[in-house]
């Protein structure tokens, strides 16, 4: 009787990912909820656990050995969940990024940096369990910079356009989460597009090619190729400052995990080029997440 096919934990089909992944690659964005540590907003907020075991499982589908572990808006502004990740995955090829309020403490800033901490995110697409909002983005990014940290954002697309005055003001290096989340099925006529454009203009703004799903009108039978024009949009705009993630353990999508390996594997889509796909896998993130060996971007 043949073998049952692999179950992958918050993840659908049961494949390795078809593309090779290459030495050093990096997942920018994934996210850990483990029940040891503790949770933020109701209970029915904790929709299960994705801890580092199952995880692991996850890189050796995809091929992935970097990472880059979000704090996730489950887990509020205890940390903790995600230095106990980075210490476990391997701090010499993990980092984090945190969320924190105005009252962190200069010395608690401190420990998240030595712990592996690299940045701050601004979960603001819906008020729902939101840790933070948009008044304390801008005192934050100020404290932050000195460290070399940067600030991650995940808005809406409407919401970067209410807040385009204060994305121009803010000091250092600015990440974009999920391509933007620019509306199908036009993404690019959004107005939001041509603030980011913007902001990618100038040197200094990121963006992560990842949550394919989250704004796809063809999901997964389509293959989510409403997906592509927009991220090659970026790919054209700015190469070297992109960078991929998995969104795993996808908890935004409950009922109906995404594969991984496909999710993967849209890269060889979007980024047909190999030299330029070693540059978003490898090159960027080791540059953007202080990897050892590499330099900080510049400010």
């Amino acid at each position: 009787m043949p073998a049952a096919p692999p179950a992958w934990p918050n993840s659908s089909g049961t494949g390795l990912a078809r593309q090779a992944a290459p030495a050093g690659a990096c997942d920018a964005h994934m996210h850990i909820h483990d029940r040891r540590f503790a949770t933020f907003g109701s209970p029915d907020a904790f929709v299960g656990q994705a801890t580092v075991a199952d995880y692991r499982q996850l890189q050796r589908r995809i091929g992935t050995q970097r990472t880059v572990v979000v704090q996730p808006r489950v887990h509020g502004t205890d940390n903790s969940v995600t230095l106990d990740a980075i210490q476990a995955l391997g701090p010499e090829h993990t980092r984090g990024i945190a969320v924190v309020r105005p009252e962190v403490t200069d010395d608690e800033l401190a420990r998240l940096h030595a712990g592996g901490i690299r940045g701050i995110r601004f979960t603001l697409y819906t008020h729902t369990h939101a840790a933070t909002d948009f008044s304390m983005v801008e005192p934050l990014a100020q404290r932050v910079h000195a460290l070399g940290w940067h600030v991650q954002l995940h808005w809406t697309a409407d919401q970067v356009v209410q807040h385009a005055a204060l994305l121009a003001r803010l000091p250092g290096t600015v990440v974009i989460d999920h391509m933007a989340r620019l509306p199908q099925p036009e993404p690019l006529a959004h107005p939001a597009a041509a603030i980011v454009r913007g902001l990618l203009d100038q040197g200094r703004t990121w963006i992560k090619l990842s949550g394919a799903y989250l704004n796809s009108t063809h999901g997964v039978d389509g293959g989510y190729a409403d997906s592509d024009a927009l991220a090659r949009h970026w790919v054209q705009q700015a190469p070297e400052r992109l960078v991929w993630g998995s969104d795993w353990p996808h908890s935004t999508e409950a009922t109906d995990k995404p594969d991984d390996a496909e999710l993967f594997d849209l890269l060889a889509r979007w980024v047909p080029d190999e030299a330029t796909r070693h540059r978003v896998l490898v090159d960027n993130p080791a540059q953007l997440y202080q990897f050892p060996g590499t330099a900080a971007p510049q400010p």
